[in-house]
């Protein structure tokens, strides 16, 4: 059926309208990205870059970033840790929430129809419009089923641009949530890498203990020997068997470690410990192959998660002024309605049964007692704190980078220490041992060597493990790349 000349006019002037609102600006500040910093390094003055790193804002690393430690035990933890990790499952379910969010914020902002249907049995009141009786018959009040069918549809202008910074809070959000599931991820991938070298660390000191108590016996069956030639004392036998017991009694919390720490891996890998077991990583397999590239400060807010999230928090916190200025000024909707009403079924869609209506309505709020103010400066403040949680993610994030360059400088120097020491150490067993034998020396210069021998070697490999662990907090700190290829 034709449009009548009303309904015509209605429907150009609400689509007249639509185009006056849609070339309206929104009202609030439009988000501007911070500004790079301009600082162009990472370590205080005087401090060297050490090898392990290379600040080279074109370079980026080529795959995920722990393949760069050579160790494929580690890389297969780690893709286990990604597909099967609660933690993960969470940041992703807690991802797409955020897009529902920002879908159901773009659908609100749209036309919304409705359609209605029903049919109400009801007994009309005659004495209620004056027609008790006729011709002096009474008139009985008369039972009838009324059947109706109809629709409904409404648009809000969005003259001010209130339901459009809605939804560009709820675009912003939704990004910040996925921000923070790739920082979840590289959270992820750095802590298994983490515990993966403490397992390391702690097989290796458990390695040179071995060796200690292993030349303990050794020393024990030298003064067996000693004292069946005559050549030793009761107090030397005595001397050796406490020095063993003292060293066994080093085992325990170290093997409590380790276990702490594969438990802990477990739990990384999203398995109970009694359904999975940590691979005996060591330390000669896990070797950083090249330098970790480190990007300019500058590039590091554009790539760094944490970062990332940040700065989209900060743009949802100032659209969200824009949502709470818009609801300061007036609002101007378009409705329209049509309805079919009849007491048979067959007369429902019959013209002489339709009912309908267009219209526009617009509302402003004349007083509230400040409340709509006050929550545009609630925003307003939301924003000032949202800049400064993202400047303090920044200067944290470089902090970060600093410390583990720091470490990693002061992390070869330990170990070049030890290293000569461990020279210098066995050099000293050995001639402690000739001369004991000799009947030169004495059994305390032969356990005094043993020992410093042994926990030079205990120490160098604490050492190396915290070279890994400090490349490790490196990469996590300068945004590794975390993705894998399948």
């Amino acid at each position: 059926m034709p449009l009548s000349i009303n309904r015509r006019q209605a429907l150009f002037a609400a689509v007249g309208l639509a185009g006056l609102a849609g070339g309206c600006a929104a009202v609030g500040p439009d988000f501007a990205r911070p500004a790079a910093p301009g600082t162009a390094g990472y370590t205080a003055r005087g401090e060297t870059l050490p090898g392990e790193a290379r600040l080279d804002p074109t370079t980026a690393s080529a795959g995920p970033w722990w393949l760069a430690l050579g160790s494929p035990a580690l890389d297969a933890v780690i893709r286990q840790a990604l597909k099967d990790s609660p933690t993960l499952a969470e940041a992703d379910a807690t991802l797409r929430q955020a897009g529902s969010a920002l879908a159901e914020a773009r659908g609100q902002a749209g036309p919304q129809a409705s359609l209605n249907a029903g049919a109400n049995r009801e007994r009309a009141n005659l004495q209620a419009f004056g027609f008790s009786s006729f011709g002096g018959v009474t008139l009985a009040n008369p039972t009838f089923t009324l059947y109706s069918v109809g629709g409904a549809i409404g648009y809000d202008l969005d003259l001010f641009g209130g339901n459009r910074r809605r939804i560009e809070a709820a675009g912003a959000r939704a990004e910040a949530q996925g921000r923070r599931a790739e920082a979840a991820y590289l959270t992820l991938t750095a802590n298994v890498a983490l515990q993966a070298v403490t397992i390391a660390t702690l097989g290796a000191q458990l390695a040179a203990l071995d060796r200690m108590i292993q030349s303990d016996r050794d020393n024990i069956e030298l003064v067996r020997k000693a004292n069946a030639l005559g050549g030793s004392t009761a107090t030397a036998r005595v001397s050796a068997q406490s020095q063993l017991e003292e060293d066994l009694a080093l085992l325990p919390p170290l093997q409590a470690q380790l276990a702490s720490a594969r438990h802990a891996l477990t739990l990384l890998v999203g398995k109970a410990p009694a359904d999975w077991s940590a691979p005996d990583f060591a330390l000669a397999d896990m070797r950083l192959s090249a330098p970790v590239p480190l990007a300019l400060p500058s590039e590091l807010v554009h790539r760094r998660p944490d970062i990332l999230a940040a700065e989209a928090d900060l743009h949802a916190a100032t659209a969200d002024i824009g949502v709470a200025t818009a609801d300061l000024y007036p609002k101007l909707q378009l409705s329209a309605s049509l309805t079919q009403g009849a007491l048979t079924p067959g007369d429902l869609f019959s013209y002489d049964t339709t009912a309908w209506s267009v219209g526009a309505g617009l509302t402003a709020p004349l007083f509230n007692g400040g409340a709509l103010k006050a929550r545009r400066q609630q925003a307003r403040e939301a924003a000032l704190a949202a800049s400064a949680r993202y400047q303090q993610t920044v200067l944290t994030a470089f902090a970060q980078v600093a410390d583990a360059l720091s470490a990693l400088g002061y992390d070869d120097a330990s170990i070049t220490a030890y290293g000569r020491g461990q020279a210098q150490a066995a050099e000293s067993v050995s001639l402690a041992r000739t001369a004991y034998q000799m009947g030169g020396g004495t059994l305390l210069e032969v356990l005094d060597a043993q020992r410093s021998l042994h926990r030079l070697e205990a120490s160098q490999a604490r050492a190396q493990g915290q070279r890994l662990t400090d490349i490790v907090r490196l990469f996590a700190a300068s945004g590794a790349d975390w993705r894998t290829a399948g």
